[in-house]
C-alpha cells in the first residue's frame, strides 16, 4: 500500500479517546432544535399563548369597566332620590322646629281690622269678630291686615310648608293654603299678584303674593285674611304670633 492510501485511510478512520476522556453524545433537546420545523412550530405556540392572555385579560378589563359603570349609574341614580327626599324632609322638620311669623313684612305698619272670633271673648269682641253677608252674620275664623293707605302689601309664608291650594273664589278673592308639619295648614285669601303655585316647597318668609281685594269684605279696601287651622280646627293666629 502506497503512501497515498494510508492517509486516506488514516483521514476516513475515527478518531479514538484517549485514556480517560468519555464519549460526547448529541443531547435530545439540540437533536430537537436541529430540526428545521421546530423554530417556526415554537414560535406559532408561544404567539398563541400571548394573544389568548391578551383575549383573558382583555376581557376581565372590560366586565370590569361595565360593571363599574353600571354601579355607578345605580349610585348616582340614588343619590338624586336620597336628595330629593332630604329637600321635602327638612321644610317638614324646620315648620315642626319654627315659630309662627307674621305672614307680612312689617306687621307694625298694619291694622288688624276684624280679629279672629273667640267664643269666650267678651260679647263686644265676638260682635266686632262678625262677618255680615246680607241678612246672615259668620264667626270670622281668622285676621284681616289692612295697610293705612290702603295699598297692596307683600304677603309671605308664614312658616315652610308646601303649597297645596292656590285657586280663585268668587267672594274671597284668591287663595293660598300651604301645608306644614304636625298638622298645621296657613290661610291666605284676598289676594292679587301670586307668585307660587301648587306643588311648590316654600320657606318660611317666602313672597308668595300681595294683599288684594274681595267681594265678601270689598269695605276693608286691600287687604289680608289670614288663617291658621289645626288638623281641620280653626286656631287664633294672635295667640300663636305671640308665643
Amino acid at each position: 500500500m502506497n503512501d497515498q492510501n494510508k492517509s486516506k485511510l488514516k483521514e476516513d478512520a475515527p478518531k479514538s479517546l484517549g485514556m480517560g476522556e468519555t464519549a460526547v453524545r448529541p443531547s435530545a433537546w439540540r437533536k430537537l432544535l436541529s430540526k428545521k420545523w421546530t423554530a417556526p412550530s415554537a414560535f406559532m405556540a408561544a404567539a398563541a399563548i400571548i394573544v389568548t392572555l391578551m383575549w383573558i385579560y382583555g376581557g376581565a378589563d372590560k366586565a370590569s369597566t361595565t360593571t363599574g359603570n353600571k354601579s355607578l349609574e345605580v349610585s348616582q341614580g340614588t343619590d338624586e332620590g336620597t336628595d330629593a327626599a332630604i329637600d321635602s324632609d327638612t321644610l317638614e322638620v324646620a315648620s315642626s322646629n319654627e315659630t309662627l311669623q307674621w305672614p307680612v313684612l312689617n306687621h307694625a305698619e298694619l291694622t288688624v281690622t276684624a280679629p279672629f272670633y273667640d267664643s269666650e271673648a267678651p260679647s263686644e269682641e265676638r260682635q266686632a269678630a262678625m262677618v255680615q253677608t246680607g241678612n246672615t252674620f259668620t264667626p270670622h275664623m281668622g285676621i284681616d291686615l289692612t295697610s293705612k293707605n290702603d295699598k297692596p302689601f307683600d304677603v309671605m309664608a308664614a312658616l315652610s310648608g308646601k303649597v297645596t291650594v292656590v285657586e280663585q273664589h268668587p267672594l274671597i278673592g284668591h287663595i293660598i293654603e300651604i301645608k306644614h308639619a304636625d298638622g298645621i295648614v296657613t290661610v291666605y285669601q284676598s289676594l292679587s299678584d301670586v307668585q307660587v303655585k301648587v306643588g311648590d316647597e316654600v320657606r318660611q318668609g317666602t313672597l308668595i303674593a300681595k294683599a288684594g281685594r274681595s267681594e265678601l269684605e270689598k269695605d276693608l279696601g286691600s287687604h289680608l285674611h289670614f288663617e291658621v287651622r289645626e288638623n281641620g280646627k280653626a286656631m287664633n293666629p294672635n295667640i300663636l304670633l305671640e308665643q
